[in-house]
């Protein structure tokens, strides 16, 4: 019986944990969270993280020394190694903040960083879908969209923690969608561009000013002001009520998607790709698209080998991530 800490840091929340792990079981005791600040600074987050961890370790009457651990998930890019968050794109001014040394140092409590898709790779292959496989993929498929391998029972990051950003890779698909561009990880028609909540919303908005041009009425977005507050839930939504733009936005992402899978498919030969976030939640509006997609882009045996399947650990999977990490054993992951 052990307990941890885990702490989820994202460019829209921030939450912080206290699990209880025993075995092959982990479970969630209690959970703080409030929004990323935007405009105050990494600073301000640092100490309200750690005021949590002070709250959560007294309503729990633990003290720090029965804590094995601090397990931090965030978006790369980063330094694992030297513990250090290196200006990820949707956290400005979070430029080589030394988080790890930071909560050490404040706590007494051993920490760890991990970039957040090999933090809930290692949470699905240990404790969700992947369980039993040798190689197995995980995408993000969130705020971003990045890739948590394990490769062989052993979790890969490169060389310089750096594996995975499949978000970063141009998609070339053309011939099944329309051609409609969008912006992800700073590159025009990037994969996180298409296979993203904030993606699939930017799609959204340029879709729907393409179609408001023409003079038409859009169920979901009824004048050119309410275009900021679309959403990938939003959208999610009307698709799910049957809108038919709705739906042809959720198909273009899918599409994309399943060339994104083509490629890690053909490239890995995975068991198993677990898929999070906007999958796990609108898959019925992607996977038809996805699918078609890789039957065609992949190599059939390939394409026998592997399954798609939404993450196991539902919503509370980066909660679980970051506190799974904390007690070390991901850095000598192996079956």
């Amino acid at each position: 019986m052990e307990y941890a800490i885990g702490v989820d840091i994202g460019g829209t929340k921030i939450a912080v944990n206290l699990a209880h792990i025993a075995g092959q079981t982990i479970r969630i005791v209690k959970r703080e969270q409030f929004a990323t600040p935007k405009e105050q600074g990494y600073q301000l987050a640092l100490d309200r993280i750690l005021e949590m961890m002070k709250n959560l370790l007294e309503e729990a009457d633990l003290s720090t020394a029965e804590i094995r651990g601090i397990g931090i998930s965030c978006g790369g890019p980063l330094d694992g190694k030297r513990g250090l968050i290196l200006s990820p794109p949707n956290l400005a001014g979070w430029d080589s903040v030394p988080i790890v040394s930071y909560f050490q140092e404040k706590t007494g409590i051993p920490a760890t960083l991990y970039n957040d898709a090999d933090a809930c790779a290692y949470a699905e292959w240990k404790y969700g879908a992947g369980r039993g496989t040798v190689n197995m993929v995980f995408l993000t498929f969130g705020t971003g969209f990045g890739a948590g391998l394990i490769l062989g029972g052993r979790l890969y990051t490169g060389s310089g923690n750096m594996a995975g950003e499949i978000g970063h890779c141009r998609s070339s698909l053309d011939h099944c969608v329309p051609r409609v561009s969008s912006v992800g990880y700073g590159k025009i028609n990037a994969y996180e561009g298409f296979c993203s909540g904030g993606g699939i919303a930017r799609l959204g908005r340029t879709m729907v000013i393409e179609r408001m041009q023409r003079g038409e009425t859009i169920s979901f977005c009824q004048s050119p002001d309410a275009l900021d507050s679309l959403s990938a839930l939003s959208i999610s939504e009307a698709a799910h009520a049957g809108d038919p733009l709705a739906r042809e936005i959720y198909r273009i992402s899918g599409c994309h998607l399943g060339s994104a899978l083509a490629l890690l498919v053909d490239l890995l030969n995975p068991e198993m790709i677990v898929i999070g976030s906007v999958f796990m939640r609108s898959g019925d509006l992607l996977r038809d698209a996805a699918l078609e997609v890789l039957q065609k882009e992949s190599l059939p045996q390939n394409l026998r080998d592997v399954k798609i399947v939404p993450a196991q650990l539902g919503e509370e999977l980066g909660d679980i991530a970051s506190a799974a990490i904390a007690l070390g054993e991901i850095s000598a992951l192996e079956i």
